[in-house]
């Protein structure tokens, strides 16, 4: 996927209200032909809203929703270059597989040989070759959301449109699954949509995400963005595990701030460092893993800050320890993998704690 592909979807000022509700709050933005896209946020954000919007099962009040290249006013869910994996999957427990994945093609003018051809298709396509005659009540939880991503595909959509099809699902099974979908889409190359509370699961699966809080995107970026460079101290909290350090700004010229960060010091941040001013008291943020405890002699490559161990979360290929700042009240957590030969520490340790002031990002 990159960035100079084709606009297939497009959000214009799109508002949807629920009587005094307003559920979409001026949508504004672009989803790429072939790309993989989440609509990501907390439950009530708007995002399956939104999604059900694209599909036709909703109405918007005002705004336009262009699907390649065509505004999509009246025009019936039916009858959209779309299709949607529900997330309870709604497969039909009485019809064989084979009959769940082709019952899209009821009305289709292709002969039943043709048909046949095309169900055994599509069950090829998500791993599922030979399956066609088993009932559909008995398959696993992973096989039937195969089974529903085939009876989509079948009809070979501009637009596939999933709709949480992976929580309920265990997590090993989950994880799977993800890889599993990452390798279709590439396969049919088409865009995805997915919809998703799951922050890891958006950043694994994604080449971009819009991340939604209360009817409105407060970022569309690609996951690395997101995660180094939140635009917000909303959007970094949700996204992943963030630290929070109160500071004061010092100064501010056209190229830098330099900030003084309770139990860090002085620093000069790199303006790509402070997003756009929300109002708020100024704090900078740190992800965990961009922290590490020194060892021994161990010296730090940038900077360095004294510290005391105050809880210990030891997870088997990590452990992350709570680390009160430099004789302060700041805690912050940082993570730290377990490699042979490097003890796990225990609470109440002195510790030293090494970290880069281009890791930082200054929310005010």
């Amino acid at each position: 996927m990159t960035s100079d592909q084709a606009t297939m979807i497009e959000f214009k000022d799109v508002h949807k209200y629920y009587g005094d509700y307003h559920a979409l709050r001026g949508i504004n933005g672009t989803i790429r032909a072939g790309e993989f896209f989440s609509l990501l946020g907390p439950s009530g954000c708007g995002k399956t809203t939104l999604l059900r919007t694209i599909a036709g099962f909703e109405g918007i009040d005002s705004g336009v929703i262009m699907i390649d290249g065509k505004n999509m006013a009246n025009v019936a869910a039916n009858v959209r270059p779309t299709n949607m994996v529900f997330q309870s999957y709604a497969i039909f427990p009485h019809m064989s597989v084979a009959e769940n994945v082709g019952f899209g093609l009821r009305k289709d003018p292709r002969t039943k040989a043709e048909k046949a051809a095309a169900v055994a298709e599509a069950l090829e396509m998500v791993g599922l070759k030979g399956y066609g005659n088993r009932a559909a009540h008995a398959l696993s939880g992973g096989q039937r959301q195969r089974v529903a991503l085939a009876r989509a595909l079948i009809l070979k959509p501009k637009v596939l449109l999933l709709d949480e099809p992976l929580s309920a699902l265990d997590k090993k099974m989950r994880e799977h699954m993800q890889v599993e979908l990452i390798k279709l889409q590439r396969q049919v190359g088409i865009t995805f949509i997915l919809v998703t509370h799951d922050q890891e699961e958006a950043l694994v699966m994604s080449d971009r995400i819009a991340v939604m809080f209360e009817g409105e995107i407060a970022q569309l970026a690609d996951p690395e963005t997101l995660y180094r460079r939140p635009a917000t101290k909303k959007v970094a909290d949700f996204i992943g595990t963030m630290n929070f350090i109160p500071a004061e700004i010092l100064s501010e010229t056209g190229n830098a701030v330099e900030v003084d960060a309770k139990g860090l010091g002085r620093v000069m941040l790199d303006i790509a460092q402070a997003p756009a001013k929300s109002g708020d008291s100024p704090v900078v943020g740190l992800r965990p893993e961009t922290l590490t405890l020194l060892y021994d002699d161990q010296k730090a490559s940038e900077r360095e800050t004294e510290g005391v161990i105050d809880e210990v979360i030891y997870f088997g290929d990590m452990t992350y320890y709570d680390v009160y700042l430099g004789g302060t009240d700041v805690e912050v957590r940082l993570s730290m993998r377990n490699v042979p030969g490097r003890p796990v520490l225990d609470v109440g340790t002195k510790v030293r704690v090494a970290w880069s002031p281009s890791a930082l990002v200054l929310f005010r």
